[in-house]
């Protein structure tokens, strides 16, 4: 079939997909530039959206930017698209993570794989609630580290005395925030209270919370800290949580934007699988605890998201910003 030009309708419904991507305290550090004569999108970081205190490097940033880089390839295989894919395509710029030719070669091959993903970038959300205290099979796990490798990561799952010292990584970070004073910055920059959760377009918003862990092991980040929120109640979390590595060989900001895409690659697989996630970095922003949270027995590489992945609710979802906000068309 002959190629068709990309309309700005389809352009501005993949971004619209794309943005559904999860990002550090949902921050959406995004923007996209669609060049119509060229038909090329392109993926640019949000340096206003950075957290300078929690994410010095800009990894997370990265991170989240690779998760709507993928959410768009899955948009665009599931509308008959065959896009190509550049990382950083202008060392100069580095800004510029990501160029993607859609050239409308509607009716084209596309990747299965990737559409099949489709229905599942609405309905994944991030879920701080409780998990059962149930087994994932090991056909799933396979399936899940299947889909990090097709985007060049690695997905472990960790054993008893790995996955406690990641718990005590985390509960390390907790510690060192209550007695860094500023540490809770981006934080309270990025949750959103009162009024303001309901108008909120970005920011984690008091009713995606969850209630406070009265008791279990379960590694979920309290966004309120020490501010009340009304009508939360305390619960029990899981005392054995399962919990995922996702790491890449190297780690510069090419490896930070494959990890985003496996990260979100993993989380569709587990969506529509009926299993739901929580993530957690806390533990990596800090470079000294960061390293700890290796195996030294195996060669996993640079870990680059701690993911809790179990049976209970997906959570609500969480605000976006309007596409107008996010995409410009030249």
């Amino acid at each position: 079939m002959a190629e068709q030009p990309l309309d700005e309708k389809t352009a501005t419904m993949l971004v619209a997909e794309a943005t559904a991507a999860p990002s550090m305290h949902n921050a959406q550090p995004w923007r996209f530039r669609y060049l119509s004569g060229e038909q090329v999108l392109h993926l640019r970081a949000d340096p206003d959206r950075a957290m300078p205190r929690s994410d010095p490097d800009n990894r997370a940033l990265h991170i989240g930017c690779g998760a709507a880089l993928l959410n768009l390839r899955v948009a665009a295989a599931h509308a008959d698209l065959a896009p190509e894919t550049t990382l950083l395509p202008e060392p100069d710029d580095p800004l510029l993570l990501a160029s993607v030719c859609l050239p409308g070669a509607v009716g084209g091959v596309r990747d299965e794989e990737l559409a099949r993903l489709h229905p599942a970038i609405r309905q994944r959300h991030t879920s701080r609630h409780p998990f059962a205290e149930k087994d994932i099979p090991e056909d799933l796990r396979v399936t899940l580290q299947e889909a990090a490798a097709r985007e060049g990561a690695t997905l472990v799952f960790p054993g008893p005395w790995h996955a406690e010292t990641v718990l005590d990584l985390v509960r390390d970070a907790e510690s060192r925030d209550t007695m860094s004073p500023g540490a809770d910055e981006d934080l309270v920059r990025w949750t959103r209270l009162g009024a303001e959760a309901d108008t909120a377009v970005d920011g984690v918003p008091e009713y995606a919370f969850g209630p406070r862990r009265r008791d279990g092991k379960a590694p979920v980040r309290d966004f309120s800290g020490r501010r009340p929120v009304a009508d939360r109640g305390t619960t029990a979390f899981e005392h054995t949580p399962h919990l995922a590595l996702l790491s890449t060989r190297a780690d510069g900001p090419a490896d930070w934007l494959r990890a985003g895409q496996a990260l979100e690659r993993v989380l569709l697989e587990a969506t529509l699988a009926d299993i739901a996630a929580s993530l957690t970095s806390h533990a990596l922003e800090d470079r000294e605890l960061r390293l700890l949270a290796r195996d030294p027995a195996s060669d996993i590489g640079q870990v680059q998201m701690v993911m809790r992945l179990g049976y209970g609710p997906r959570g609500p979802a969480t605000p976006r910003r309007p596409v107008r906000d996010v995409l410009d068309i030249t």
